[in-house]
Parts: C-alpha cells; structure tokens; sequence
C-alpha cells in the first residue's frame, strides 16, 4: 500500500490538463526553494561567528536558544498561510479495498516531507557542524539538532490541527491570529516568558539528552491527535459531503439595466458575496484603497512619478486583479453546466469587464483624496484607472482563456494559492511593469504630461476598439472551451 498510494498522484500529476502549466510553475518555485536554500545555508555558516562578536560573553548556542521561540512562532504563522495537508483524491479510494488508516498514514506521512520541515535544517546543520568543530560534544550537538527537528514536526501537525478547527468553525484566520498574538502579547508583557522557557528546554536537552523524549511524546500525541481528526471525515455520507448553506436571496433588479449581460452580473454577484474565495476580492478593494499612504506618506517617493503608476494601477485595479485573474475558474464547479446552455459567450464575457470596469470607475473616485499629496498623483490615478479599463481589463480577460485549474470557492481565502497556475504568475508582468515602462520613457524622453497622456491614450483605443477585441477574445475562449471543460472535471 505504501508505493501504490504515490503511484496513483504521480500517475494524476502526469495525467492532467494541467500538467504543462503546473510544471513550470514548479519549475518556477524551485528556482525561489534554491534562493531560500542558499539564504539559509548562508545564515547557517555565519552565524555562529556573528554570534560570537555580537555577544563576546556568552554561548552562541545559548544565544540562539533564547530566541527560538520568535523561530517557531514566525514558522508556524507562515505554516498556517502557506502550508497545506497533502491533498489526496481519497473519494474514488473509499469504494476500494483500502483501509482508511493507510490513506490517513500516507497522508499524514507525506507531511513530513514538507519544504517547511527541511529549510531550518539548511541552517541548523552548517550551525551544528562549526560547533561539533569548535569543541562542542558531537553527541549532545546532534541531541539538540534532533530536538530541533521534532519541535519543527510538532509545529507542522499543530499547523494541521488549527487549520482543521478554523475551516470547520468558518473562522478563517481568527484562530492564528489569537494564538500567535497571544503567545507574543504573554511574552512580551513578561506574563509567562516563553523564550526563556524554550531557551532553558533546549539547553536542558543539550545538557540531559533524557530529555529529548519530551518532544518525542509530544509529537507523538499531536500525530495521533490528526489521525483521530482526518479518520472521522474519510465518510462519503459526512466528512466529505459538500456543505449546505441557507443563503438569503436578492433579485438585484438594478442590473437590469445592462441588458443582456443582466444575468451573468447577477451570477458574478452572487458568487462574489456567498463564498469564502471570493470574498477576499471585494476585502482586497480596502487594501488597494489604502494602499498608497504606504508610500505617499514617505518623502522618499514624492520624486517618484513611475512609482506613482504602480501605486495608482495597482490601487485602481486591486478588484480587476483579484477578480480577473480566475476567469473562468470562478465559475469551474458549474461550467460545463453553462457551456451546455443556449448563451453568448460574448455577454458571459462582457459582464465580466462590466464589473472589472465599474471597480476602477468607484476605487479611483474613492481615491481622490489622494490629491492631497499633490496634483500628479491624482493625474497618475486617473491616467491609470484609464488604463486598466482599455488595456489592462481585456489582459485579464485574455489571460484567463489559459485558465486550466478550477476554484474550490469554500475555502478560506487567506493566502490561498489553490487553483493558481503559471498564468496567474506571468501575467503580472503586462500588468503592471509594462504600464511603469511605457510612463518611465515618456518622462525620461519627454515630460510628465507626455508620459501620463501615452496611458491616457492606450486607455482610450482600447475603450474605442472594445468591440472588435472582445470579438478576438471570445473567439479564443471558444478555442479553448472543451479543454477547460475537461480540466475543471480534475481535481488539481
């Protein structure tokens, strides 16, 4: 059972639609595991000299013990945004003769094999090998290395138990946030000090090794703790039963008036505002109306009016990114539901730049106060909110012909990346460089006015010859329908 498990996902990575997609883009994450690699293996080989001239007096290996509690508390929080529990398609398996508690191990199993578990060691081994060098007991150094490693363990299966509370609760990231703030609050207000409490743990480990079995029972417990929780949902009738919700309707009269594209506004709409995923789009307008006191704030950027393109095209188009970025995927779990319905494509497109459109017209009017900090922010505002309705919408809408990963909308929208493929990567360079590009040579070459009329002017024949591009958008959805079909059928 336990090579016919990784025969089954290796024989689905190889086999689905997204294949060719899903593999640059773990290309692409391996060149940023490489980069984290060298940073770690770096910090590994200079710390403990640095320790050594940062404080002459004490033991480096003491230093670092007291700080390990800020190590563990930072790991666990990024565990919790960007680590996942391996994902295995267990729905066709439970009609098999295949014992839950194999597909609960294997899973279970597979976690341990995270880059998060094995990045600290690129740091902690060149650390351990210059103590083992400058005289410290080899046996009591790997004592501790181990005791490292099995507190790492711990966070990971801790991450998984926390996770799992907070997506049956729907309280998304509430629970992590209690947590870690409350440890770091009790810490740093000297209630329970917990760096003091860890740094003497891992000094009594270095000292005792006996106690290395504190960790290990621990982690144990924890382990069992997960296999309880991910045993009680392998039911077909329970745990894996798409959820019900009572959902309170509208009939959302008002957009009626956009004619044909009145139906497809209304199921974007209500998409939007009944589920977890989607909802970030419209919490993301906050963050991309806030977004410039960040920087229009600091005196460093005032003489920055390329910069001002950034700022404004990301501020002006947070919704158009957000939300654009997963057409069609949006609407995966009904799509081949819709496909098989007598409607224009073009009006399920054209509803989509309708909202695109709309979110910039009200984040840009919501965004003049920015003139506050002079006339050519508001100028650059405008110049990019006319950009990101005659260019950069029908990119979105372009780019989302690629889209081959479809959208799981219950789950929690925090730091999601499920359902992101290469396309959402590459298509930020049109996005948002090409615009910095174009205004940074014009006022270079020419003037400030210049650069902001070129975007003017490219917003302005986009808007003009909207018809005939969407024309050549739709016919390439078309191109491509039956193969998103086929792909929003997988499971990615």
């Amino acid at each position: 059972m336990t090579s016919f498990l990784p025969k089954l996902e290796w024989k689905s990575f190889f086999r689905s639609a997204s294949f060719g997609k899903s593999l640059g883009l773990k290309i692409l994450m391996g060149f940023f595991a490489f980069y984290f690699i060298a940073m770690f293996f770096g910090a590994g080989l200079t710390l403990f000299p640095f320790l050594k001239d940062k404080f002459p007096a004490q033991d480096p290996l003491f230093v670092v013990n007291g700080y390990l509690f800020y190590w563990f508390l930072v790991d666990l929080v990024l565990r919790f945004f960007f680590q996942k529990l391996p994902v295995l398609a267990v729905k066709p398996l439970l009609i098999l003769p295949v014992k839950r508690r194999d597909i609960v191990n294997y899973v279970l199993g597979k976690s341990v094999l995270s880059f998060f578990n094995f990045l600290p060691l690129f740091a902690i081994i060149p650390f351990s090998i210059t103590l083992i060098y400058k005289g410290y007991p080899a046996g009591l150094v790997l004592t501790w290395m181990l005791a490292f490693f099995l507190v790492t363990l711990i966070i990971n299966f801790l991450n998984f138990i926390i996770e799992s509370f907070s997506s049956e609760k729907d309280l998304s990231v509430l629970p992590i946030i209690i947590l870690a703030g409350g440890l770091y609050a009790l810490n740093d207000f000297q209630i329970i000090s917990f760096s003091t409490l860890i740094g003497n743990g891992f000094n009594a480990i270095y000292n005792s090794p006996v106690f290395i079995i504190i960790p290990v029972f621990i982690l144990v417990g924890l382990y069992l703790i997960n296999f309880k929780l991910l045993k009680q949902k392998l039911f077909l009738d329970s745990g894996l039963k798409t959820k019900i919700k009572a959902v309170q309707t509208s009939n959302m009269e008002w957009t009626k008036n956009f004619g044909d594209t009145a139906p497809f506004l209304q199921l974007d709409l209500k998409l939007i505002w009944r589920n977890k995923r989607s909802k970030s789009s419209v919490y993301g307008l906050i963050i991309g109306l806030l977004y410039g006191l960040f920087f229009y704030t600091n005196p460093t950027y005032q003489n920055s009016p390329s910069f001002f393109v950034f700022i404004g095209v990301f501020s002006t188009g947070i919704f158009l990114i957000n939300f654009g970025q997963f057409i069609p995927a949006w609407d995966s779990a009904y799509y081949k539901l819709l496909m098989s319905q007598n409607i224009k494509y073009e009006h399920y497109l054209k509803s989509k730049f309708t909202l695109m459109a709309i979110s910039v017209i009200l984040l840009f009017i919501l965004g003049i106060p920015y003139v506050y900090f002079g006339w050519k922010i508001l100028v650059v505002h405008f110049a990019a909110a006319i950009y990101n309705i005659g260019v950069n919408s029908h990119i979105m809408l372009y780019g989302g012909s690629f889209n081959r990963k479809k959208i799981e909308l219950d789950q929690k929208a925090a730091f999601n990346f499920q359902g992101t493929g290469a396309v959402q990567w590459i298509i930020g360079i049109p996005l948002l460089l090409i615009p910095m590009l174009i205004f940074g040579l014009f006022n270079f070459l020419v003037s400030f006015e210049v650069a902001c009329l070129s975007l003017i002017t490219l917003g302005v024949l986009g808007i003009v010859f909207h018809q005939k591009i969407m024309k050549k958008i739709t016919a390439k959805y078309l191109q491509s329908k039956y193969i998103m079909i086929n792909a929003f059928e997988q499971d990615n």
